[in-house]
């Protein structure tokens, strides 16, 4: 997370395995570009790409030039679009051949030379994840994991997601990665992190002094974080097939959503300090046993149903989808964290496809105040104070309160206070992945996981994917598409009192 005094990145080479998908197209490259315009790009950036694909420099860049029109900004700078894509140049072969590396190394030669590069490297591995830990060998095997020695010029790694299916893979692949680079030199990308609304979560709780003496078990009833999308599988369904809901969303987005959430204040805004933080959080929830997995755990599928008076299909009707599966598209839990500041408040976990809209946010539910006093002002229903900061797609803060209806009698109401995101100024970014670029060419690893905080996370998700594989579900489909979920989820809440605060329909956007 970059402080305010932003500078360009120093120059080098920017390796793309898996140069011709569509997260190069769709993401990266646009970017690239919005980096390039707001000053933080170097001029002195060469962009390597490589792929099994057989294809040459010339038709990858007119398939980047059409992708910078389709999915770059608008309007689009035409001269700086061609200026980007102009840096391009491609190599084709396998990821696990030798000689393709000695390929690699002396292109990368040849762009040091004529760019000035100084042996910065940045390799972004835009790959399936089966080859993960191939590519990083292979850079090691031929030299270009480290620099020469003396050390020239700085080597970086940029992981996507999955990272890792359970427990004892995520641990295979780290060890495999650390064999080959350093743990400084691995940026394990989440590009959840990279949305500006989550990192404002963090100047929000420590930039105002009057929120950190209240956020604590003292004055917190619960906190709700949702993530929820109307969309389907989206012609995903192979990939959804061996994920899932939990795997997909919660151990990854929303775990460190709740860690953003409840850590505490760390002593600086150094990588490691708030990593540290960060990771202690997921250290301190409390590891379930089997019957406490099956009571506060729920998991759910969508059937077919209407989004936005529209009709769509099951889940099980998606092309590429089981017509039997028990792969969950909803999930939902009950998470403790056993510290001093947060002992007995629950944090409860929802994502899930096929919502009633697009939304994610989390819920700050303060303790009820006495409503005796009030008895006589209708106060029978008294809403409790909430903060909530929505993340998506709507970028603001909400307070909710109490108040007075004018008028003689006293009669209470609820009322908020907003604060939009856009209110101040207009953001230039647009895909989520300038911010976690920027900062692993810079070498800052704030926004990136550590292999400890991967453990963490999978410490607590494995053991609930273990029960629900040894169980499979009897009722899915279990939900209709355009629903806020599954009954259970509902009834999660209802056990302890407590209701899912679901994200408001008709609500007018932030913005003009």
């Amino acid at each position: 997370m970059t402080s305010s005094e932003q500078q360009t990145a120093a120059p080098c080479v920017f390796v793309i395995f898996g140069a011709t998908g569509d997260l190069t197209k769709r993401k990266l490259m646009p970017a690239l570009y919005n980096l390039a315009r707001s000053g933080l790009l170097p001029d002195d950036l060469a962009i390597l790409g490589f792929g099994r694909r057989v294809h040459t420099t010339e038709n990858l860049r007119r398939e980047l030039t059409e992708a910078m029109r389709r999915f770059g900004p608008q309007p689009l700078d035409a001269e700086l679009s061609e200026k980007i894509v102009g840096r391009v140049t491609y190599l084709a072969g396998d990821y696990g051949d030798p000689a393709a590396y000695e390929a690699i190394r002396q292109a990368l030669e040849r762009l040091d030379a004529e760019h000035g590069t100084r042996g910065n490297y940045l390799y972004y591995l835009a790959t399936p994840p089966e080859v993960f830990s191939e590519v990083a060998q292979q850079l090691s095997a031929a030299g270009l994991a480290r620099g020469a020695q003396p050390f020239q010029g700085w080597r970086r790694i940029v992981v996507e997601k999955p990272f890792g299916h359970d427990l004892a893979s995520a641990r295979a692949l780290n060890g495999e990665l650390q064999a080959a680079f350093d743990e400084s030199q691995i940026f394990r990308i989440d590009h959840y992190l990279g949305k500006e609304t989550v990192q404002n979560v963090l100047v929000f709780r420590f930039a105002n002094g009057i929120f950190e003496p209240i956020w604590n078990r003292r004055y917190i009833d619960h906190v709700q974080i949702t993530a929820a999308e109307s969309v389907g599988v989206e012609g995903r369904g192979g990939y959804y097939e061996s994920a899932g809901a939990l795997r997909d969303m919660i151990q990854n987005h929303l775990f460190q959503l709740l860690a953003l959430v409840a850590m505490e204040p760390p002593i600086s805004f150094d990588g490691d300090a708030i990593r540290d933080q960060k990771v202690r959080v997921l250290q301190a929830i409390k590891p379930m046993d089997d019957e406490e997995i099956i009571r506060n755990s729920v998991r759910g599928q969508y059937g077919s149903g209407f989004v936005e008076g529209t009709p769509v299909p099951g889940y099980r009707e998606e092309p590429s989808v089981g017509r039997d599966s028990a792969t969950e598209t909803f999930a939902a839990l009950k998470l403790n964290v056993e510290n001093w500041r947060w002992a007995d408040v629950p944090f409860y976990l929802r994502a899930g496809k096929r919502m009633a809209r697009r939304d994610t946010e989390i819920v700050i539910q303060f303790r009820r105040a006495p409503i005796l006093l009030f008895r006589s002002a209708g106060a029978a229903g008294l809403e409790p104070n909430r903060l909530i900061l929505h993340i998506q797609p709507d970028e603001r803060i909400e307070v909710q309160f109490q108040a007075k209806r004018p008028g003689a009698i006293v009669r209470l109401a609820a009322a908020e206070m907003n604060f939009c995101y856009g209110d101040l100024g207009e953001s230039v970014l647009s895909t989520g992945y300038e911010t976690l670029l920027y900062d692993a060419m810079i070498g800052d690893a704030t926004l990136f996981h550590r292999a400890d905080m991967v453990d963490a996370a999978w410490r607590v998700a494995t053991p609930i994917l273990d029960v629900w594989g040894a169980l499979p579900p009897r009722d899915f489909p279990n939900y209709t598409a355009g629903s806020w979920g599954p009954a259970a989820a509902d009834k999660l809440l209802q056990r302890d009192q407590r209701v899912w605060k679901n994200p408001e329909q008709g609500r007018v956007p932030c913005g003009p």
